[in-house]
């Protein structure tokens, strides 16, 4: 199943499965500069505060990046959680330099006006 990720900062969304990591599921965004680092717990680059929600964490987490108490307050690395909900999730350390370093990237709708439409 499918869960919507908000990450609060740049307001992005998307889709993240129940048995992939919510880093994995940023990586798809295709932001350049997004930092994966080791995957696996030790390093502490892609560390987040979950917000909203609720997520099952599927490795240790280094307690060099991530407290006790940080954790207890929501504070994981995203590398060690899978979502169980939808959720909303705010960048720290490392991970939100990259993260939100210059504008969002737009998507653009194209809209029909007397000065775009084309008759063939």
């Amino acid at each position: 199943m499918k869960h919507e990720i908000h990450i609060e900062d740049t307001g992005e969304r998307y889709a993240c499965d129940e048995q992939e990591t919510v880093l994995n599921g940023m990586a798809r965004l295709g932001r350049k500069g997004i930092p994966v680092g080791c995957r696996g717990g030790g390093c502490g680059v892609c560390k987040v505060r979950v917000t909203r929600g609720s997520y099952t964490q599927t490795r240790t987490m280094s307690r060099q990046h991530v407290s006790a108490d940080e954790q207890e307050h929501g504070t994981v690395l995203a590398c060690c959680i899978q979502a169980q909900s939808s959720l909303s999730l705010k960048v720290v350390g490392k991970l939100q330099k990259a993260v939100c370093k210059g504008p969002v990237p737009l998507i653009l709708v194209a809209t029909e006006t007397p000065l775009n439409r084309m008759s063939i």
